[in-house]
């Protein structure tokens, strides 16, 4: 719930035929930013994100991540980030393709003890054109 309450407008959830197929969960935080050195900013935090695996590769992640991006830059986010399992290949394609950049790697940040990738992205959402959304 204390997610839910940072940022209602960030927590989706994707349906298909009255079916919950993905959702995204998402929180305001205060702090350093990841892209602009010594600033502080309020940014976006993708807590997380997922897709019913035969729901993948139908465009539903990117919108839910689109639609976050935006309900957070409405509510003052500067920026947007996430953390990704550095061996999930198909998400970091997805999110570098949205412009995130990798901040940093994460030592050890899942239960299981694999690494994540930190990616950012700023806002308002240029999407990868470059073209604000």
């Amino acid at each position: 719930m204390e997610v839910y309450k940072s940022c209602p407008e960030a927590f989706i959830v994707a349906e298909r035929d009255n079916k919950v197929v993905g959702y995204i969960m998402c929180r305001l935080e205060f702090g350093f930013s990841d892209l602009r050195r010594f600033r502080m900013v309020r940014k976006g935090h993708v807590v997380s994100v997922a897709v019913m695996p035969e729901f993948r590769r139908r465009g539903i992640g990117r919108e839910l991540v689109v639609s976050a991006m935006k309900a957070l830059e409405l509510h003052g986010g500067e920026e947007c980030f996430l953390e990704v399992r550095t061996a999930n290949d198909e998400a970091v394609k997805l999110y570098k393709d949205m412009g995130f950049d990798t901040v940093r790697t994460v030592s050890h940040y899942y239960h299981d003890g694999a690494d994540a990738f930190l990616m950012s992205v700023r806002l308002p959402y240029a999407g990868p054109t470059g073209v604000a959304s």
